[in-house]
């Protein structure tokens, strides 16, 4: 059976979910992935804590969130590059990653070694 690409995004998703509460201790309000081309971008809402919130009332304190969170993620990039690869059957090539402490937002964008779209069409 063929997996189609809303299933994929779905499961991604669900995975990432699961990645965030067992690894970082709670999860995101909401997330969404979407294939495009050979990338896979993921929005997560609900990302900060009503304390980091208040940390970002001051720069100092946005660029203190960002390099913390930041740092967070980046020592589980071979988890999430192993459920990139578990999901879709490809390598991760790269992993680009911000935070938005304004809307409590965070976009991951994986680049994969192909084009993972085109094995849908």
């Amino acid at each position: 059976m063929n997996k189609s690409k809303g299933y994929i995004e779905s499961e991604i998703s669900k995975a990432i979910t699961q990645w965030e509460k067992d690894f970082l201790g709670r999860g995101s309000v909401s997330v969404k992935s979407d294939i495009l081309r050979d990338m896979i971008i993921i929005c997560l809402k609900g990302i900060l804590t009503p304390a980091e919130y208040s940390v970002c009332e001051t720069k100092e304190g946005i660029l203190t969130i960002k390099k913390t969170r930041s740092e967070l993620v980046e020592s589980g990039i071979d988890d999430l590059k192993q459920i990139i690869l578990s999901c879709t059957g490809k390598e991760v090539t790269s992993f680009h990653t911000d935070i938005s402490t304004h809307s409590g937002e965070r976009i991951m964008v994986f680049k994969l070694c192909s084009d993972l779209e085109k094995d849908f069409t």
